[in-house]
């Protein structure tokens, strides 16, 4: 997909269910570490995000355990 952002949700982190849709970006309102398991299915954890980060990824899961980013916002 190709063009600007159309939708967002905010993201509840769980270690037990995909998110409802695949994002095309993860907005970090407050910093931390996030773990996240991409649509290609890597799990990897970023540590020390800042807050305010725009990270352009395709997640389908935010992990709660390794996830303490707060005010996080799924875009696609």
């Amino acid at each position: 997909m190709v063009g600007p952002i159309e939708n967002g949700f905010a993201v509840t982190p769980a270690d037990g269910a995909d998110q409802a849709q695949v994002c095309r970006a993860i907005w970090i309102g407050g910093s931390g570490d996030l773990k996240v398991t991409t649509r290609g299915g890597d799990t990897f954890t970023l540590v020390g995000v800042p807050a305010g980060t725009l990270l352009p990824l395709r997640a389908t899961r935010i992990w709660s355990t390794g996830t303490t980013a707060t005010n996080l916002v799924a875009l696609y």
